[in-house]
C-alpha cells in the first residue's frame, strides 16, 4: 500500500470507446467507472493530453478518511490502454499500488469478484498494455464473466453484450464490483477482499 495517506488514487475502468461497445462483457469496467462517478457527482471529461476520461473527486465519509480519487476511462482501444493509465498515473503523482484496474474476467463466473494486488494478465489486453507500461504491482478488481460457451471464440465471447439473461442481474453485480472498488480504497485490500471476494 502507498504510505502517503494523501496520496490519490487512480480508478481505471477497462473497456472500449464508443456506442458499439458500451454494453460488451470487455466494457464493464467502463460501467464500474460510470457508476462511481455517479455517485461521486461527477461527469467525465477529456483528460489534457492523455487519451483518456476522467473524473476526480474524493471517495468515503466526509472527513479524514477520505480519499482523493482520480476515476479514468481510456479512450485508445483495451489493448492500448497502459500509455493512457501511465500518462495519468505521472500527472497525478499516483503510486503505482494506489492504481485500481477493474475489468473483465474470463476464469471466474458471472458476477463473481476477485480483489488481489499484483499478478499476471491471465490473457487480458488491457492488463498486458497497462503491466507493460508500469510493472505488474496495482491493484484488480476482477469481475467475472465466465467461459465462452460450446467453441466460441473468446474474442467474440468478450465483444458481445451480456445475455438477457445476465443483464437481469447485471445492475446488481456492477453495484457490487463499485462498493468493492470503495472499500478498496477507503478500507484497504485485506477487508475489501474479506467482504467482497465471494
Amino acid at each position: 500500500m502507498s504510505t502517503d495517506p494523501n496520496a490519490p488514487w487512480l480508478v481505471v475502468g477497462l473497456g472500449n470507446p464508443g456506442p458499439e461497445y458500451a454494453a460488451n462483457r470487455h466494457n464493464v469496467g467502463f460501467m464500474v467507472a460510470d457508476l462511481l462517478a455517479e455517485r461521486i457527482g461527477g461527469r467525465f471529461k477529456r483528460a489534457g493530453k492523455a487519451q483518456a476520461q476522467v473524473v476526480e473527486g474524493r471517495l468515503g465519509a466526509p472527513g479524514p478518511a477520505s480519499r482523493r480519487v482520480v476515476l479514468a476511462k481510456p479512450m485508445s482501444f483495451m489493448n492500448l490502454s497502459g500509455g493512457p493509465v501511465n500518462a495519468l498515473r505521472d500527472f497525478y503523482k499516483v503510486p503505482l499500488a494506489n492504481i485500481i484496474a477493474v475489468h473483465d474476467e474470463l476464469d471466474i463466473d458471472y458476477g463473481t469478484l476477485r480483489l488481489k494486488l499484483g499478478g499476471g494478465d491471465n490473457g487480458h489486453n488491457g492488463l498486458k498494455s497497462m503491466t507493460k507500461a508500469m510493472g505488474p504491482d496495482y491493484h484488480r478488481v476482477r469481475f467475472g464473466i465466465g467461459r465462452p460457451p460450446g467453441r466460441m471464440q473468446v474474442a467474440d465471447f468478450v465483444l458481445k453484450d451480456f445475455s438477457s439473461a445476465e443483464r437481469k442481474e447485471l445492475d446488481y453485480f456492477v453495484d457490487r464490483a463499485t462498493d468493492a472498488v470503495e472499500s478498496l480504497v477507503t478500507e484497504g485490500l485485506e477487508r475489501a477482499q474479506g467482504a467482497y471476494n465471494s
